[in-house]
């Protein structure tokens, strides 16, 4: 009884010291597997670090293989660069000898070409001369000698504006414009008319379907000539009897500058002498000064164009009369008008600056002075004043 009781207390005991003992063994394997891994990563890191130390050796070696190969591109380069510019130097020279030997040779023959182009110049200038006096009709054969008096007809209008008679024969009847920026003439059966009081309840109103800009305006043979408003440099040709637009044209080079620097309102400056239609304008390209252009008044075609030495600077206005070129300079507050520049188109030597011609009698400025070739006087826009002023010519 007493041993059955001790087996049954040393049973309990001994399943706990079995259990344990397995607990143990159970340890020791998972120790025994991380000291494994442990080693395994260690060997990886050895070879890891031995095949780097080798990568940079290479690498070492490859560095000073390319930087001996750089050496020795740049002694070729500079082996290279000596050969050119020896073989420069050797085609220089033989330029210059081929240059010379050229001279030598052919320079009588030079010569001979260059005074060939000369005459052939000289004739090519003659004939431009010649064709030039064929198409302007070169009869003019008087040139202004002075401004003998003035006539203040009217007093209407505001600073800027024009009036003028159409130069053709029979024609009596007087044109206002007034502004630098409007659509309507006023037409006057004559001069007494335009100088009645109430001029304006005895005119006739002419609508134009386009407004003019500045007051560069003529009127020749029924027809007005004006600069478009809005545009750079569009001249309009208004049949004033039909009432409707007859011709446009673009006029080179124009519309870029003011013609005169006094007149900033004006663009392109229209004219009408003894030979037609012309227009007067500044380019940037001549340093301000004002070029001439002939317009066939039919055609509306450019016939020839002139650079001129007249500037532009201080200049009030300008006109044509017998083929020449008349510009009217004063100063900037107002003074005596004086002509300043006189330039004839066929005749480029008859240039003459300052010849001393003053307009009388009369303090100001002028916003448009247009010649009138029927009656040899100038219509002139002085200040809200319409002027008349009589001529002296002289025979050329």
């Amino acid at each position: 009884m007493v041993v059955l009781q001790v087996h049954f207390l040393l049973l309990p005991f001994l399943m706990t010291i079995m259990g344990a003992a397995q607990y143990l063994m159970q340890d020791a394997a998972l120790l025994s597997y991380i000291d494994q891994r442990f080693l395994s990563l260690e060997k990886r890191l050895e070879k890891c670090n031995q095949d780097m130390l080798e990568y940079v050796d290479e690498f070492r070696d490859f560095s000073k293989m390319v930087l001996s190969r750089l050496a020795g591109l740049s002694t070729d380069k500079a082996e290279v660069r000596s050969e050119v510019e020896n073989l420069l130097s050797r085609i220089d020279h033989a330029q210059r000898d081929i240059d010379y030997f050229g001279s030598v040779t052919d320079s009588n023959a030079c010569v001979e070409v260059h005074e060939d182009l000369l005459k052939q110049q000289l004739l090519e200038e003659a004939e431009e001369k010649k064709r030039l006096k064929l198409m302007l009709n070169a009869s003019c054969d008087h040139v202004l000698a002075g401004i003998r008096s003035l006539k203040v007809v009217k007093k209407t209008g505001g600073k800027h504006g024009s009036w003028m008679k159409d130069p053709g024969k029979k024609h009596t009847k007087i044109y206002l414009l007034s502004g630098s920026v409007n659509n309507v003439i006023l037409e006057f059966a004559n001069i007494m008319t335009f100088m009645a009081n109430n001029h304006t309840l005895k005119s006739r109103t002419v609508p134009l379907p386009l407004p003019w800009e500045g007051t560069g305006h003529v009127i020749f043979q029924g027809f007005l000539f004006y600069h478009r408003y809005g545009s750079l440099n569009e001249i309009v040709k208004f049949n004033i009897q039909r009432r409707n637009v007859a011709d446009q044209m673009l006029l080179p080079g124009a519309g870029r500058i003011p013609a005169y620097q006094l007149s900033p309102q004006t663009k392109i400056d229209l004219a009408v002498d003894e030979q037609g239609l012309w227009a007067l304008h500044a380019e940037p390209e001549t340093g301000g000064n004002i070029v001439i252009t002939k317009i066939n008044h039919v055609t509306m075609a450019v016939e020839h164009s002139w650079d001129t030495p007249c500037s532009s600077k201080d200049a009030e206005a300008a006109f044509m009369a017998c083929n020449t070129l008349h510009v009217v300079y004063n100063s900037p507050s107002g003074g005596t008008s004086r002509i300043q520049c006189i330039y004839d188109v066929l005749d480029a030597l008859n240039t003459y600056m300052n010849p001393g011609l003053h307009f009388p009698k009369r303090q100001g400025s002028h916003s448009t002075i247009h010649y009138n070739p029927k009656e040899k006087q100038l219509f002139a826009w002085g200040d809200g004043s319409q002027i008349i002023y009589k001529l002296h010519t002289e025979q050329k």
